[in-house]
C-alpha cells in the first residue's frame, strides 16, 4: 500500500509528552519546566488523550492530582530526556489502514545521550499504546526536521538533513528516496538557509517554517539589519518566494513577528520562536517568551487559524534548553492509540 504522512492539522487521536525528571538536563530548572508541561498538558485533556512517558507514574500522578480525565494515558518508560517531537513515532496512513514508523534517534547528531529515548516508541508499543502496527526504520530521522501539507510536500533543510553525525552515507538522492518510499513524499524541498542561535538540531524546519494548510506556510522574519539572522532569514524569505504548492501557486507566505532577544544565564542567545506552536483538534498552542511581541504572535495566529482558539503557553524556560513547545510534543492521528 502506498502511505502517507498526515498534515497535523488533521483529526488526532492523541499528543505524546515525554516528562521531566531530574536525572534530565532539566535538573537544574526542573520545577519551572513542569509547570509549562503540565499546563500545555492540562490544555489539551479536554479534547483528546495524552500519552505521557514518565521515568516515574507515581511520582508524575502528583502533579494531576486535581484532574479526574480519562483522556491522560500515562507510561513508565526510562528516557534521557523530554524532546518527543524528535524521539516519537511518525504515524502514516493509507486510507483506513495506519502505521507507526520508529525511525533511529541518536541524540541530534550524537550530541546528547539518546540510547533511552531511541527505544520510547518500541517500549509504548509493547505497552500496548498503540493499535495499528510498528515499523522500525535504520535511518536517522526527528519529527522537528520535515514539515508536510499532508498531500505528499515535505519542507526540510539541508544542514540538519545532511548533518555528517545522522546519517552520513545517504546521498541527497537516497534520502529523498527514503522519503518517498517511507512518508509517501512526492515533492521534497530542502533549503539551504535559515537557523536560530542557540539551536541544538542543526536547523529544524519546525523552528523555522510551518505549514498552516496546504497553501499557507508561516515563517520566522529577522527585520533588524544589525541582528545576526537578518542575511541568513532573509535568504531563507527568497527560498520560500521560490516554492509553488501543489496547485503550482505561489505560497501565501506569513512572517511570523520576531522576538526580542532572549539570553542565558553565561550570556549566549536562546533560540526563541514562534514557529514552534502546536496543532491541535480545536486549538494552537503558542510558545511565548514574555517580550512584547507575544501579543502579535497572538493576533497573527488567529488570523491563520479563524476556527481555533489560540492558547499561549509560557515558554521562556523551554529555550533554555534550546527547545519549544512544539518539540515537546508528538501528534498521533485519528485511529492510532488504544
Amino acid at each position: 500500500m502506498s502511505y502517507r504522512l498526515p498534515a497535523e492539522w488533521e483529526k488526532q487521536d492523541a499528543i505524546q509528552f515525554t516528562f521531566p525528571h531530574d536525572e534530565s538536563d532539566w535538573k537544574f530548572h526542573l520545577n519551572e519546566a513542569i509547570e509549562v508541561f503540565v499546563e500545555a498538558i492540562k490544555a489539551i485533556l479536554p479534547d483528546e488523550k495524552v500519552i505521557l512517558v514518565s521515568k516515574n507514574i507515581q511520582e508524575t500522578k502528583k502533579y494531576f492530582k486535581d484532574l479526574n480525565s480519562s483522556n491522560l494515558l500515562m507510561f513508565e518508560i526510562e528516557n534521557d530526556d523530554t524532546w518527543a517531537r524528535d524521539h516519537g513515532g511518525l504515524t502514516v496512513s493509507s486510507g483506513s489502514s495506519l502505521k507507526i514508523l520508529d525511525f533511529t534517534f541518536n541524540g541530534w547528531g550524537l550530541k546528547f545521550s539518546a540510547a533511552k529515548d531511541d527505544q520510547i516508541t518500541k517500549s509504548l508499543a509493547s505497552l500496548n499504546a498503540f493499535k495499528v502496527p510498528l515499523e522500525q526504520i535504520n535511518f536517522v530521522l526527528e519529527g522537528g526536521a520535515i514539515e508536510t501539507d499532508g498531500l505528499g510536500t515535505l519542507i526540510t533543510t539541508r544542514h540538519c538533513m545532511q548533518s555528517p553525525y545522522r546519517n552520513p552515507n545517504f546521498t541527497e538522492e537516497q534520502i529523498n528516496q527514503l522519503l518517498r518510499d517511507k512518508l509517501g513524499a512526492s515533492r521534497i524541498f530542502w533549503l539551504n538557509h535559515g537557523y536560530l542561535a542557540g539551536d541544538d538540531t542543526d536547523s529544524h524546519i519546525d523552528t523555522l517554517v510551518r505549514f498552516c494548510n496546504p497553501h499557507t506556510l508561516a515563517y520566522v522574519k529577522c527585520p533588524i539589519t544589525e541582528d545576526e539572522h537578518f542575511e541568513e532569514l532573509a535568504k531563507m524569505e527568497e527560498e520560500l518566494k521560490g516554492l509553488s504548492d501543489i496547485k503550482g501557486n505561489p505560497y501565501k507566505l506569513v512572517p511570523l513577528p520576531w522576538p526580542d532577544a532572549c539570553f542565558a544565564a553565561d550570556g549566549h542567545r536562546l533560540p526563541a520562536t514562534y514557529a514552534n506552536f502546536l496543532i491541535t483538534n480545536i486549538s494552537i498552542l503558542l510558545p511565548v517568551y514574555g517580550v512584547d511581541q507575544d501579543n502579535e504572535a497572538m493576533k497573527v495566529l488567529m488570523e491563520l487559524f479563524p476556527d481555533k482558539k489560540i492558547i499561549p503557553v509560557p515558554s521562556r524556560i523551554l529555550i533554555e534548553q534550546h527547545g519549544s513547545l512544539h518539540c515537546i510534543t508528538m501528534q498521533y492521528p485519528e485511529g492510532s492509540i488504544n
